[in-house]
């Protein structure tokens, strides 16, 4: 780690008064990101602030919305009996992330302010309306999660701030959301692509809302438009669905790398995108499907 001066904070104002402006700090919680940058020739901060002991960071709240603190972690989220049953997308996101060690030790906060586009719980958060509070020396302020990224590895965040929450609104009656993502394996796999969807039904079953989020096909996680357009209207027939994936594939801005290349990902943005706004209006009608949902679609069942 070379001439890294390594601290650990014990509450939140400590950690803030050791970032300082924050031009040569990092501020990490379970440090599993910090450890793959470095093994991939990354430069390290001068100044590591590690947080994982201040105990009031590390929270879920789920009476009047859903309060995650920073250091809430992936195992923690993915088993909560609240979070699988109304904020579903996030337990389906949740319970994919890395290993079983990983999920224990990877955070929330440290999950979205790394910023990576193909991270698993960023498009659950966008499409069911999360925020993230962040702190400085000068007090709080909220920002919509869908402006919190600018770019792979980056945020809206400003120098001496700290994530210390993730805020996710109450759902409507009669929603339904899901996470499915492309992988060639199970085992410490990221997506290759990935689709959130949100849906929320009338009493006659018709989609009154739709937010689709696609997942690692450009530098940050996007909304498909054209996705939300073809479902809104419909009762989630198959013709609304195949439209749905065109949509998707329209608005995919894919990448070429040694994953997969840029005409795969298109085609399978659309699959991926159909599949999630089936499970989302499955659950929103009240059926059961297994969470995670990514699975079941591995083994090739569901639709």
């Amino acid at each position: 780690m070379g001439n890294v001066a390594f601290h650990t904070a014990t509450t939140v104002d400590e950690a803030l008064a050791l970032l300082g402006d924050g031009s040569d700090a990092r501020v990490v919680a379970g440090g599993s990101d910090l450890i793959v940058q470095a093994r991939h020739g990354k430069s390290l901060p001068g100044t590591v602030i590690a947080i994982h002991r201040i105990a009031a960071l590390d929270h879920l709240e789920s009476a009047d919305g859903l309060t995650l603190g920073a250091l809430t972690s992936h195992a923690t989220i993915a088993a909560d009996a609240a979070v699988r049953a109304t904020w579903t997308a996030l337990a389906d996101a949740s319970a994919l992330v890395g290993s079983h060690a990983t999920r224990n030790v990877g955070t929330i906060g440290g999950n979205v302010m790394n910023a990576s586009p193909a991270m698993e719980t960023g498009g659950p958060l966008i499409v069911l309306g999360a925020s993230v509070t962040l702190r400085s020396a000068a007090g709080d302020r909220e920002v919509a999660i869908e402006e919190l990224w600018t770019g792979p590895g980056t945020t809206s965040a400003r120098p001496g701030e700290i994530c210390v929450a993730v805020s996710v609104p109450t759902q409507p009656a009669n929603t339904g959301s899901a996470y499915v993502r492309l992988e060639y394996r199970r085992a410490m796999e990221i997506a290759i692509v990935g689709a959130s969807a949100c849906v929320t039904l009338d009493d006659n079953g018709i989609v009154t809302d739709a937010k689709i989020a696609l997942t690692a096909l450009a530098p940050t996680i996007i909304r498909s438009p054209g996705a939300e357009v073809a479902i809104v209207g419909s009762d989630g027939n198959d013709d609304a669905l195949a439209a749905v994936a065109a949509g998707a594939s329209a608005d995919a801005k894919p990448i070429s790398d040694l994953r997969a290349n840029e005409d795969y990902r298109r085609a399978m943005a659309g699959v991926i995108a159909k599949r999630a706004v089936a499970v989302a209006a499955q659950r929103a009608r009240g059926e059961e499907f297994p969470i995670p949902a990514t699975p079941v679609f591995m083994k090739g069942s569901g639709r």
